[in-house]
């Protein structure tokens, strides 16, 4: 009713403008709302640059579920790949090790799996395997925490 009444006493473009700024204040309060729930949720808080990233797609046209899943098997592709790539880790191995950890619920640091998606390097020279070793388990490891229960 408020709005016919704005509507016959300012036009069209105040109303649109009205609706906009409305709609402009909904979406903050929405964002505003999302940044707490991910801020008070310990299992979302790796996961807000997903989300973030996503939100900022979301249109009238998104199919929210459907789109999602598209978009998370897309982001966890890519960030597999550039983490591969970045620490010229084993392609296969590396995936094979991935797929086994999403399926299993936990990524395994300890034994060899770690050390047969590693290049080759000396285990005697000065090349400092412990240290890479610990930067790719630290990194599968935030990208596991990532993904985990988005896939």
């Amino acid at each position: 009713m408020h709005i016919l009444v704005i509507n016959q006493i300012y036009g069209h473009a105040s109303l649109r403008f009205l609706l906009g700024t409305s709609l402009c204040l909904l979406h903050q309060c929405i964002l505003t709302a999302i940044d707490k729930a991910i801020g008070s949720s310990i299992e979302l808080r790796s996961k807000k640059e997903l989300i973030e990233h996503f939100i900022e797609q979301v249109n009238i046209d998104t199919k929210v579920d459907e789109d999602w899943r598209r978009f998370i098997q897309k982001r966890k592709e890519e960030d597999l790949t550039a983490l591969i790539k970045g620490d010229n880790l084993k392609d296969d191995a590396t995936r094979q090790l991935i797929e086994r950890a999403f399926r299993d619920g936990s990524l395994k640091t300890t034994g060899t799996d770690i050390d047969r998606i590693m290049p080759p390097t000396s285990r005697f020279g000065g090349d400092n395997r412990a240290a890479k070793k610990q930067g790719i388990i630290e990194k599968l490891l935030a990208f596991f925490e990532k993904y985990l229960g988005l896939v």
